[in-house]
């Protein structure tokens, strides 16, 4: 069940078995935001359940990351990514929205950014978890700076 979880559901599997290599799995996580994203968004849903959904999707990476700790931050692992993209999304529409998903990407892709690399320097299952969630705060300020700004 933890590896289930851990894969978003098997999507960060998925390079693995398409070109042998786990590189691209986040993306896949992050896939499965988007894909809740644009649910939610369809049905007009308020900005807070993005933040629930968000807030149960650091709890299960953080619950299903645990066990497989040990052997850093494996690729396939991508929940995390999931987790990250919707915190990100929380009360974005339109192009601040989609904004936000690139800018969350980007930020976990290169770690660059103040405490996005500092977290992913944590072991455990709060390292794993918490540079997406920091990117995708990243992500989230960026948007919302777009919709200030009436974008």
């Amino acid at each position: 069940m933890h590896r289930l979880v851990a894969s978003s559901f098997g999507l960060g599997l998925i390079p693995r078995r398409l070109w042998g290599s786990d590189s691209g799995a986040g993306t896949f996580g992050a896939a499965l935001a988007v894909g809740i994203g644009i649910v939610l968004l369809s049905v007009d849903a308020q900005w807070w359940l993005t933040l629930i959904i968000g807030f149960v999707a650091i709890g299960a990476s953080m619950w299903s990351a645990r066990p497989f700790s040990d052997e850093g931050d494996p690729g396939w692992i991508c929940m995390d990514e999931t987790a990250g993209t919707l915190i990100a999304m929380i009360g974005l529409g339109g192009f601040p929205w989609i904004a936000a998903v690139v800018v969350a990407r980007v930020a976990d892709i290169f770690k660059v950014l103040p405490g996005v690399t500092h977290a992913d320097r944590i072991h455990g299952p709060v390292g794993i978890t918490f540079d997406d969630v920091i990117a995708g705060l990243y992500g989230l300020a960026v948007g919302w700076a777009l919709t200030g700004l009436g974008v």
